[in-house]
């Protein structure tokens, strides 16, 4: 028997066929040149649209210039700007998880890169997307300069995206942080975060699927805004605020991002190491005003907590000078630790300024 041969009757398949838009993909390029345009700054060569973005390091005036890169997405609180449909300010988290992590080691942001990969592109969710990123990087003072954008039919549910970005930074040489002279009586400041920032949503959903609450419901801790509204509060990005404080003065000498492992894990990641052996269940006192995400109790191991985010809203009992009864101490593994306590102003986001006690489990 002969064995059969295709038949040509039918149309050839295209690539929209396979699920993939091109016109849709060349829109959505056409819309983000305006917005990245915004974003520009001394260094920028050419736009959008090429094989690479181009960056000239010598017009940005440095003279010893060292270059930080950093890498990082916003993890599952994606999830939840999908389930809301509040898709507005998801790229300002992007671009403050990388440039919050430039900045810290004293770096000033210069460009920006996203990555956005869906299954089926949906204009009006990208656009609003990529407009977030632009918003983002104007306000670290960093140019966008380029990205990709992925449909990938198959690879992802309906509706759902995911989000990368990439920055790249440059510090001089002899003012990189952090500094080799941090020693025993420095003062730990601790500037507010905006909310839960962009880490330990996986838990944070986890708590709102066993409270029974909605996204459009109250939020028990903002009743004048819904709950998914207010966990989507954007990532604060400290870039013009530590970098004026890093220009103006010699006295900062380290600088942490709270991120995913909370002040147990980022905290030594700047400190000198020291030959004194420490047992991995110590763990510091939480200070007065750190927080678990909503619904957390203290964690019984410092491995346990999944995100600590410095808070000012509670201030100082000033009649007795200690923290107010909501911030009573969680009990410890015997022997000493230091609990730390508020001093000063904390209006507009001003610094809040943390000093240590010593002080015995109890």
């Amino acid at each position: 028997m002969p064995p059969k041969t295709p038949s040509n009757d039918h149309a050839p398949l295209t690539y929209r066929d396979a699920g993939v838009d091109v016109d849709a993909g060349n829109a959505l390029v056409k819309a983000i040149g305006p917005l990245a345009a915004k974003t520009m700054r001394a260094g920028v060569l050419g736009g959008i649209g090429g094989f690479g973005g181009l960056f000239d390091l010598k017009a940005c005036g440095y003279s010893d210039p060292l270059l930080v890169a950093a890498t990082d997405g916003v993890g599952t609180k994606l999830k939840l700007a999908i389930e809301t449909g509040l898709h507005d300010g998801i790229g300002i988290d992007l671009v403050a998880m990388n440039v919050n992590d430039l900045v810290v080691q004293g770096a000033e942001p210069l460009f920006f890169l996203d990555y956005f990969a869906t299954g089926k592109l949906e204009l009006g969710v990208a656009s609003a997307v990529v407009a977030s990123i632009a918003a983002g990087c104007k306000e670290a003072g960093c140019a966008l300069i380029g990205g990709e954008t992925a449909e990938m039919p198959g690879l992802y549910d309906e509706g759902d995206y995911d989000l990368a970005g990439f920055t790249v930074g440059a510090v001089e040489r002899d003012r990189l942080l952090p500094r080799t002279d941090l020693a025993a009586g420095d003062v730990l400041v601790g500037i507010p975060s905006s909310g839960v920032h962009a880490n330990g949503f996986s838990l944070v959903r986890r708590v709102v699927a066993e409270s029974g609450l909605g996204w459009d419901d109250p939020a028990p801790f903002a009743p004048e805004t819904s709950l998914g509204a207010a966990l989507l509060t954007p990532t604060r990005i400290y870039v013009r605020q530590l970098l004026g404080t890093i220009r103006t003065t010699s006295a900062i000498k380290a600088l942490a991002h709270i991120t995913g492992g909370g002040l147990i894990d980022n905290l030594p990641r700047v400190l000198p190491r020291h030959p004194r052996r420490r047992d991995r269940h110590e763990r510091p006192a939480p200070a007065a005003g750190i927080r678990m995400a909503p619904g957390g109790s203290p964690p019984r191991r410092p491995r346990d907590a999944a995100h600590l985010q410095l808070r000012d809203r509670h201030g100082p009992d000033r009649r007795r000078g200690r923290c107010r009864p909501r911030h009573r101490r969680p009990r410890l593994a015997q022997g000493r630790s230091r609990c730390l306590r508020h001093t000063g102003a904390r209006d507009g986001g001003e610094p809040v300024r943390l000093e240590g006690k010593p002080w015995s489990a109890s």
